[in-house]
C-alpha cells in the first residue's frame, strides 16, 4: 500500500490505487447505494470548527480540574459543631454544612459545587486534612483523590523561597490533551478522505448499477 506525498491535500494515494478504487466504486453494487464523490460542504467544515470552539469555551472551567483539600476545610470545621451533631441522618448533616458554608460566601463555592461530597466522604478525609492543618502546609498543594489526600502532582512556578508551587497552573486546564485529540481527529479524517479518489472525479453509476 503505497503513499504519495507530493500533493497531500489533493491525494495521498498513487494512481494505480486510485484507479482500483474507482473501479470498485463504479462496478460493485455497494448494497444498491449510489454514492457520489463531492467535496465536504464548507458549511459542514465551519460547523465542525464552531462545535470544537464552543466545546472548548463551555467546558473550560472543568478541564483537568481536581478537588483541592482547601475547598473542604470549611466543611470539616463544621462537622463536630453542636448544630451538626444534633441533626439526625448524614444527609441532613451534609445539607446543613453545605448551606451554612454557602451562606457565609465561601471563596471556594464554585469548586464545592463541582466536587460535592457525602458525609462519609468527609469522615474519610477529615483526619488527613486536620493533620495537614497542624503541619501548617499550603492546603492548595494537596488534592483529594477518593479517600486519600495527596500532594498534587503539579510542579509549576517556583516561589521566592525556592519551593515549587503545587497549584494547577493557570494555563493548564486540560487544553494540551484536548488539542491533541482534536488534531488527531482532524488528521485521521483528512488521511482517510485523501486516500480515496480525488473529489474532481465523479463515479459513473450506470456502469455497475
Amino acid at each position: 500500500m503505497a503513499w504519495k506525498y507530493d500533493k497531500p491535500l489533493y491525494s495521498l494515494a498513487t494512481e494505480d490505487q486510485n484507479d482500483h478504487a474507482k473501479h470498485v466504486w463504479e462496478n460493485e453494487s455497494l448494497g444498491g447505494i449510489m454514492e457520489d464523490n463531492h467535496k465536504l460542504p464548507q458549511a459542514v467544515v465551519w460547523l465542525l470548527v464552531l462545535t470544537v470552539i464552543t466545546a472548548f469555551l463551555v467546558t473550560a472551567p472543568l478541564w483537568g480540574q481536581r478537588p483541592k483539600a482547601a475547598i473542604y476545610e470549611e466543611y470539616i470545621a463544621l462537622m463536630d459543631t453542636p448544630q451538626v451533631v444534633a441533626l439526625e441522618g448524614d444527609e441532613k448533616k451534609m445539607e446543613y454544612i453545605v448551606n451554612t458554608v454557602r451562606s457565609e460566601g465561601s471563596k471556594w463555592a464554585g469548586d464545592q459545587d463541582r466536587h460535592p461530597l457525602t458525609m462519609n466522604d468527609l469522615r474519610l478525609i477529615k483526619d488527613q486534612i486536620v493533620e495537614l492543618q497542624r503541619e501548617n502546609v499550603d492546603m492548595d498543594y494537596y488534592t483529594v483523590i477518593g479517600k486519600d489526600v495527596a500532594l498534587a502532582n503539579f510542579e509549576g512556578e517556583v516561589r521566592p523561597d525556592g519551593v515549587k508551587k503545587r497549584v494547577q497552573p493557570s494555563w493548564d486546564k486540560g487544553y494540551t490533551i484536548d488539542v491533541f485529540y482534536v488534531i488527531y481527529f482532524c488528521l485521521a479524517v483528512m488521511i482517510t478522505v485523501k486516500r480515496l479518489p480525488p473529489s474532481d472525479w465523479e463515479p459513473d453509476h450506470s456502469v455497475g448499477h
